[in-house]
């Protein structure tokens, strides 16, 4: 049996929600699945595992730096296995941003990575003003403001488009 490690690096959990979305996916298809934490994921857990995708959130228009320093440290042994990449941000809510080729954080990770990633996918996340602290809904408020999203700080807005992610997994445990 394939062993498949799915790392993650989020903010809120959402994009380890995707995660966990994409692990149902890839066990249905056969695959053993290993969720870890990109803080938490070892060099001998990646050479153990024949593929290797990877989740990454933005917030404030940037990736965590952990992602870029993990990716650029690892770039030989991901590229050694079947692999794939895929980032969640509000922008992508946006049909003209929800795709690898369009998604302009996408491109910035292209840009600043040394990894190529064989796979690309781009998920609109969420934005749940409840849970932030007063500094977090006020900017994440103005920036929605100002890209005309969803401003009520007294509602939940999933973005999110399930069936996207699910595909993506189904063409991930193609590979």
């Amino acid at each position: 049996m394939q062993q498949t490690l799915i790392i993650y690096s989020t903010v809120d959990g959402h994009t380890r929600r995707i995660c966990e979305t994409i692990a149902t996916e890839l066990k249905a298809a056969g695959e053993q699945v290993i969720i870890s934490d990109l803080a938490k994921t070892s060099e001998a857990l990646l050479k153990q595992s024949q593929k290797v995708l990877i989740g990454a959130s933005i917030r404030y228009g940037k990736f965590r730096p952990a992602l870029y320093r993990f990716v650029n440290r690892y770039k030989t042994l991901l590229d050694a296995r079947e692999n794939a990449f895929f980032c969640v941000n509000v922008v992508a809510r946006k049909p003209e941003k929800n795709q690898p080729d369009t998604n302009p954080y996408m491109a910035k990770f292209l840009r600043l990575s040394l990894w190529r990633p064989k796979l690309l996918g781009v998920f609109a996340g969420r934005i749940v003003y409840a849970e932030y602290g007063w500094l977090d809904r006020t900017m994440i408020r103005f920036i929605m403001w100002m890209t005309k999203g969803p401003t009520d700080t007294s509602q939940a807005y999933e973005f999110t488009d399930w069936e996207r992610v699910r595909e993506f997994a189904r063409e991930f445990a193609k590979s």
